[in-house]
C-alpha cells in the first residue's frame, strides 16, 4: 500500500512539473517567433490620425525590407457624402515629394519606394485641403 501511494505521489509531482514546464516552453517558442518576425525589419504600426473635425481617420503600418520602404494604409470616412483624403510627404534623394489618395467609406491602399529617409502623413475630410488634422511622422 505504501509503495502504491509513493508511486502515485511521484507520478503526480512529475505530472505537475510537466505541466509547469510546458507553458514556459510554449512561451519561449512564441517569444522567439515574435523576435524572428521583427528581426527581418522594423514594423511601425501607426494610426487613428483624424481629420480636424474627426469625421475621417487613417491608420496603417510602415516597414523596410530589402532596401525598400513599404506603407500599407487604411482610410475610414465616418460620414457619408464627402470624401476623406490621406496625404503622404516623403524625403528621398535630397528632396521632398508629396501625394494624396481619396477615400469614401472604408478603403485600403499601399505604396512603396527605394531611398526613402522620412515619411509624414495627415488626414483631411471634405476636400484635399479642408479640415486637415495634425501631421505625423510614420517613418
Amino acid at each position: 500500500m505504501r509503495k502504491t501511494l509513493a508511486l502515485a505521489a511521484a507520478a503526480g509531482s512529475m505530472a505537475l512539473t510537466g505541466l509547469a514546464v510546458a507553458p514556459a516552453a510554449a512561451q519561449a517558442t512564441t517569444a522567439t517567433t515574435r523576435h524572428a518576425a521583427t528581426a527581418s525589419g522594423h514594423v511601425n504600426d501607426w494610426g487613428r490620425f483624424f481629420s480636424s473635425d474627426h469625421k475621417a481617420y487613417t491608420f496603417g503600418r510602415t516597414w523596410k525590407q530589402g532596401g525598400k520602404v513599404f506603407t500599407k494604409w487604411y482610410g475610414v470616412d465616418r460620414r457619408g457624402g464627402k470624401k476623406g483624403w490621406v496625404w503622404f510627404e516623403y524625403y528621398r534623394n535630397g528632396s521632398w515629394h508629396r501625394f494624396n489618395h481619396s477615400f469614401d467609406g472604408k478603403v485600403a491602399g499601399a505604396w512603396s519606394g527605394r531611398g526613402i529617409r522620412k515619411i509624414y502623413t495627415f488626414t483631411c475630410w471634405a476636400g484635399k485641403f479642408d479640415n486637415c488634422g495634425k501631421k505625423y511622422r510614420i517613418y
